[in-house]
């Protein structure tokens, strides 16, 4: 018998867990984090069970794994706000907070924020957001060059806090309370305004 083609193998692969991501995307918004089950999520493929638990231990797996798969779309977007601004940090700042506004728009949390369970708010625990936060703080050190704008500045703590306060107001944007211009806006001014002062 001849030895099954990798290619065609990687394929399947990715064919599947896309299939598993997408049915989990569509069965969270419809019915909520809380109360989709697998079996839920199996129904809308047409794989078995048994290939639902080849990638997947549970529901908890998928919705991270659909939380990584945004992070991992939204990185070459951060990094065209970085190339199209090059060396002026008020760009880069303004830039890069619509672009994660109009991402989180355009790609909401399953479910929207109010289905999401509280332990999915924050997760800089995994590495495709670990590899977001490196590459966030690796922008700001090109800024805190000699006489630059973040000379003296943490970059690994200025990108946490970037990161906090963008995720806040996304999830105050998504429930309605406040925009996308005027997210975009207050997270600029207030971190240029951070930077100032603690310069001392």
């Amino acid at each position: 018998m001849a030895a099954a083609d990798p290619s065609r193998r990687a394929q399947t692969k990715a064919a599947n867990r896309a299939a598993i991501l997408e049915a989990g995307r569509a069965v969270f918004s419809e019915l909520g984090y809380e109360a989709t089950t697998v079996r839920d999520i199996i129904r809308r493929t047409q794989l078995a069970s048994g290939t639902f638990y080849n990638y997947f231990k549970s529901k908890e797996e998928v919705f991270h794994a659909l939380h990584d798969d945004g992070v991992n779309r939204f990185r070459p977007i951060l990094r065209q706000a970085y190339e199209m601004a090059q060396d002026r940090f008020d760009v880069f700042l303004e830039t890069a907070y619509s672009a994660y506004f109009r991402f989180l728009q355009e790609n909401p949390p399953p479910g929207g924020a109010e289905a999401k369970p509280d332990w999915t708010r924050v997760r800089l625990d995994t590495p495709e957001s670990l590899a977001l936060s490196d590459e966030l703080c690796e922008y700001l050190r090109h800024y805190a060059g000699d006489d630059g704008p973040l000379t003296g500045v943490d970059a690994e703590m200025l990108g946490a806090a970037c990161i906090g306060m963008a995720q806040e107001l996304g999830e105050r944007m998504l429930r309605g309370r406040i925009g996308l211009e005027e997210a975009v806006a207050f997270c600029t001014r207030f971190t240029r305004g951070g930077v100032k002062s603690i310069h001392g």
